[in-house]
């Protein structure tokens, strides 16, 4: 590059062998004259390389005569003529060298590297194409500052993230926890240089709290460069009050009662209490810390008991309706649904029991109805043939009619 090394030969100082000097002097003096030919000969392609990392640059021929291939830079000095490298920059080296191939490598890019590569074809016309190089620079710093470090429930908070000196400019995205959000971003350029700051407003509650909110860069040049932060956010007590006995059933007349408060903030609440709302506490009540005890209800007990919890950023309570039952109440309830039991199962047997005796009675009909039309035709099974059984049932029937008329 320019202010990097001069060519040997006349361009430059000393450096090459003293019999190439003419030649070399000859052939700088025709690469500077040589025309834009439409390189149909002459393949080569772009190169995107990352800061230090190394650029290949590769001219190639198609259906090759042996004519001489030369590679220069965009200051059009020659690194390469053939497999000979005038040029004293060592960073680039000779990777292949035939008739239909000049391939070189340079290391440790920088973005003084960056810009037009001419491979040149000394054929009848000369021909020539250029590849560019281009080169990515990674953010150098990636910073998340954040407005308070302690926030309170219900407040917006603004985080800023930035990411320092890339090329091009970054993108950025912001996360809290898997939730992907939406910032608003500002890009400042220095020299070649970018610098993205992305600022990101955000309503926290407490659920919030101890989630992490992530800055993440999206760069050609970088994969999975992130930074991150742990949100800190204060909320007043969340209070709940729990019955411990009775465990189930009905609070009566002449039975304790035994209350618990919990209560969870950040701060840990310091400050809980019992009330009764809109009367005075019963003198029988004992309270001992987050706990409530009455070991011996009575109906003036009714009321509205709250337990309040406090800390730095507010107040909450709880309450709990006690409505005090007979002492027998729940019992009658429990006998009803007992004889409503019994009631039913007497039900059931007698229905059971008029089925089975409907069903013997009609088997019972069923058979004599049976005998009696056997007996019916009695006489005309003993006949000989069929006309002997109608005489005899005829005359079974005639004695019957003369014994009905004699006694008549």
């Amino acid at each position: 590059m320019a202010g990097r090394g001069q060519p040997s030969g006349p361009a430059g100082s000393g450096g090459g062998a003293p019999g190439l000097l003419p030649l070399l002097l000859l052939l700088l003096s025709a690469a500077a004259i040589i025309p834009r030919g439409d390189g149909q000969n002459l393949v080569t392609e772009d190169v995107t390389v990352v800061e230090g990392d190394v650029a290949t640059i590769s001219c190639r021929v198609k259906n090759s005569d042996d004519s001489v291939i030369q590679l220069l830079n965009p200051n059009r000095q020659t690194i390469y003529f053939r497999d000979f490298r005038p040029l004293k920059d060592s960073r680039f080296q000779l990777v292949n060298f035939s008739n239909s191939e000049l391939r070189v490598s340079l290391t440790n890019v920088s973005i003084s590297d960056e810009g037009r590569y001419f491979c040149q074809l000394y054929t009848d016309p000369p021909q020539e194409i250029y590849t560019t190089i281009t080169v990515l620079v990674p953010p150098r710093n990636l910073v998340i500052d954040i407005e308070k470090e302690t926030a309170v429930e219900g407040e917006e908070i603004e985080l800023n993230c930035t990411a320092m000196a890339s090329r091009p400019a970054t993108t950025i995205r912001w996360f809290k926890g898997n939730k992907e959000l939406t910032g608003k971003s500002e890009v400042e350029r220095w020299s070649d240089m970018y610098t993205v700051t992305s600022q990101l407003l955000l309503k926290v509650g407490r659920e919030d709290d101890g989630v992490p909110v992530i800055c993440l860069v999206d760069h050609p040049a970088v994969k999975d460069l992130q930074t991150q932060r742990y949100l800190e956010v204060m909320y007043k007590p969340q209070v709940r009050v729990s019955q411990n006995y009775p465990l189930q059933g009905l609070t009566r007349e002449g039975e304790p009662l035994e209350l618990t408060c919990t209560a969870f903030g950040k701060p840990q609440p310091t400050d809980m209490r019992w009330l009764r709302v809109d009367d005075e506490m019963p003198q029988h009540v004992v309270v001992s810390g987050s706990n409530l005890l009455i070991s011996n209800l009575n109906k003036t007990d009714n009321g509205t008991y709250r337990c309040e919890a406090s800390n730095a950023v507010g107040k909450s309570h709880a309450d709990y309706m006690l409505f005090v039952y007979d002492s027998r109440a729940g019992e009658e309830g429990a006998i009803r649904s007992v004889d409503h039991a019994v009631v039913g199962g007497v039900v059931a047997v007698v229905v059971f029991a008029m089925l089975c005796l409907l069903i013997i009675l009609g088997r019972y009909f069923a058979r004599h109805k049976g005998t009696y039309f056997t007996h019916e035709a009695k006489g005309a099974d003993d006949a000989a043939d069929a006309d002997t059984a109608i005489i005899n049932a005829e005359g079974g029937q005639n004695n019957s009619e003369e014994k009905k008329e004699y006694f008549i």
